[in-house]
């Protein structure tokens, strides 16, 4: 017999013992007789199994109507979702209508629901590109009743200019000490004043001024040498205002414990000032919409008209 009749006769001889072992003798060999691995332990791990299967289906359709109902929640009107008082109150406006300025600054003040004195507001929407250097319009108004409010005036100046400031009425007034306070990021003014020749050592804080509208500016008025008379406007009831990324002016105009004869004057300083800024570059309508409104009372819609 040759090698290679040999090697194939052992290899059929392999083949035949391969297929007499049945797949029932295999499982029969891969079962311990005891231990996680018995018949006993498998059974147990399998009827588990199907148990924790069986809990989670009839756990999901009340998770299913859960997520059903909070969503049915989310989807109540924004009207509803306000105040009782608000609800009332908005009854007695009607948005479809546009009211003259005299309407409208008598309705705000009715319309209040706080029981603290409101803030009269003023929302006026331009056409405008805020993007754009000539229309981002910007200006500082001296309003004649005043805005109702303490404000608190801070100067920093040299030792020249802090007896006038503090003669003026302002609340700080101070030289070298002032960068002492803001180093400790102690913010307790409403107005910074500061003149022309310290402005350089101010730069490092504009991080810390800029976002809350304190970093001095030659445009509203609070860089300049004649702190005096800046105090005494601030004093007086100056506000800033400037036009928003969506073109948007706002301003408060008062309390409405002011009453019409007060607001009225602030609210024809504030739109007087909004036209006079109106861009050259600008082609057709200015003002989109006027709105009057109070500290969380509803809005007014003012005439077009009045600017």
């Amino acid at each position: 017999m040759t090698d290679k009749e040999v090697k194939r006769e052992v290899k059929n001889k392999t083949e035949e013992k391969s297929e007499e072992i049945k797949p029932a003798d295999v499982k029969k060999k891969t079962v311990a007789k005891a231990g996680k691995r018995s018949e006993k332990s498998l059974k147990e791990s399998k009827e588990k199994t199907e148990k924790v299967e069986k809990q989670k289906l009839a756990d999901k359709p009340q998770e299913t109507a859960k997520t059903h109902k909070s969503r049915h929640e989310t989807t109540k009107a924004r009207f509803e979702r306000r105040g009782k008082k608000y609800r009332e109150v908005s009854k007695t406006v009607d948005k479809s209508k546009l009211y003259s300025l005299d309407e409208a600054l008598s309705l705000a003040t009715k319309t209040s629901t706080t029981k603290f004195d409101s803030t009269v507001e003023v929302h006026v929407r331009l056409n405008v590109d805020p993007k754009q250097a000539d229309q981002n319009i910007r200006d500082s108004v001296i309003l004649p009743s005043g805005t109702g409010k303490n404000i608190r005036v801070a100067v920093y100046s040299d030792d020249q200019n802090i007896a006038k400031a503090k003669q003026a009425g302002a609340d700080i007034a101070e030289s070298e000490d002032f960068l002492a306070r803001l180093d400790k990021e102690k913010i307790d003014f409403d107005v910074l004043i500061a003149t022309p020749n310290v402005m350089q050592k101010l730069a490092k804080y504009a991080r810390l001024l800029g976002p809350k509208g304190l970093m001095p500016n030659p445009k509203s008025g609070t860089v300049t040498a004649d702190v005096e008379k800046a105090v005494k406007q601030s004093k007086a009831g100056k506000v800033e205002y400037r036009v928003d990324s969506y073109g948007i002016v706002h301003s408060a105009i008062g309390k409405t414990s002011f009453g019409l004869d007060k607001l009225k004057p602030n609210a024809e300083a504030i739109l007087n000032s909004i036209k006079q800024n109106k861009p050259g570059s600008l082609k057709g309508a200015y003002v989109s919409s006027i709105n009057i409104t109070t500290t969380m009372g509803p809005s007014i819609k003012v005439q077009t008209s009045e600017i």
